[in-house]
């Protein structure tokens, strides 16, 4: 088989991976708070990261050398992943997802900052095009912009800066380095927060495994995701996530009566060609 149709299969992979938290998030959050979700998620992710480290030699890969920037990383990821929790409450799945596709016309405009990478003018045109994508989902003069709408696009931003400062991370850590104290530094900040209140609500019975499948399917989506790209280029590869988009909405109607919007899937379809022009031009170069 060549490297293109396996590097299609990781990526289904990711994307019922990525589905299947967002699934799971919405029905767990009846009972816990976004908190209390990242802290039952980091716990889990940190059993599995540990366990597969012990179990494959590398976790003599762990140090604490760049552990500042770990913290860093770490706080942005916390940040955007607590406000995707609370936004697949809020506002359709779909919208949820179109507007999570702008991170990486994030990470153009992040980089120059945090990275000293040039805005290229194919870069700056993709930035332009990603914003006008999502002022067509959000349609704020139409409809009043949502606490919920917020927080997707706030999300993105986080998994913009998680992008990059992983990206600063990947020149001198393993991943299973950047792993472990992406599951650490969480716990922590997990039980922080949700114990802020003095109150740590313990999931039922029925709830411990929509949690294990949080905890298992955010580390096997970027598994697959990060497979899929040492397979084939980011522009053959990153079109086929857009696949999540209609797989959700489709499962947002079914399971809770969620209005198929059309404005939201031309939105995210202008999102997706300002980044897959981008992906394009960067490959060439």
């Amino acid at each position: 088989m060549s490297n293109t149709p396996r590097a299609a299969l990781w990526m289904m992979g990711a994307i019922v991976s990525f589905t299947s938290m967002a699934i799971a998030g919405r029905t767990v959050s009846i009972e816990l708070d976004t908190f209390e979700i990242m802290l039952f998620r980091s716990l889990i992710g940190g059993i599995i990261v540990i366990s597969v480290a012990w179990g494959a030699g590398t976790i003599s890969q762990i140090n604490r050398q760049q552990l500042p920037l770990h913290g860093i990383r770490n706080l942005a990821h916390f940040t955007g992943q607590n406000l995707w929790f609370y936004a697949l409450t809020a506002i359709p799945l779909a919208q949820v997802f179109a507007l999570e596709f702008t991170t990486p016309i994030w990470v153009i405009l992040l980089s120059p900052l945090l990275l000293r990478e040039r805005i290229t003018p194919v870069g700056a045109c993709a930035a332009l095009a990603g914003f006008a994508g999502v002022v067509i989902v959000t349609q704020p003069g139409a409809t009043p912009v949502s606490a919920g709408t917020l927080a997707a696009a706030t999300a993105a931003i986080g998994f913009a800066l998680t992008a990059v400062f992983t990206r600063k991370l990947t020149q001198t850590q393993t991943i299973t380095c950047i792993l472990f104290w992406l599951t650490v530094i969480q716990l922590g900040l997990g039980l922080v927060f949700a114990g802020f209140d003095g109150d740590i609500a313990l999931p039922s019975a029925r709830n411990v495994p929509w949690l294990v499948l949080i905890g298992c399917a955010g580390l096997l989506a970027h598994f697959c995701l990060t497979t899929a790209l040492s397979l084939a280029p980011a522009n053959i590869v990153m079109p086929i996530d857009f696949i999540r988009l209609p797989l959700i909405a489709i499962l947002g109607a079914q399971l809770y009566g969620e209005t198929l919007d059309i404005w939201v899937f031309i939105g995210a379809a202008v999102i997706f060609a300002a980044n897959y022009v981008n992906i394009s031009f960067g490959q060439r170069r």
